[in-house]
């Protein structure tokens, strides 16, 4: 997995476009590519496996009765 540039990152959303810090860390990735114009170069879909590996780093942490009481 790729490492984030969170600096130039950090740089288009509060200072280019003004964005308060809340309202920076309150955006998705692809609302964020959006706004800085960016969106016809949103990333693919990732692929099973990369999917697989974020469900592997990030389990859901909800025990079986609880997601079924909903």
């Amino acid at each position: 997995m790729s490492r984030i540039a969170w600096g130039p990152l950090m740089r288009l959303g509060l200072q280019d476009l003004g964005l308060k810090p809340a309202e920076f860390w309150a955006l998705t990735p692809a609302e964020l590519m959006l706004m800085a114009g960016l969106d016809g170069a949103v990333a693919a879909r990732p692929t099973r496996a990369a999917l697989g590996e974020l469900m592997r780093a990030y389990p859901d942490t909800q025990n079986r009765t609880e997601a079924e009481d909903g």
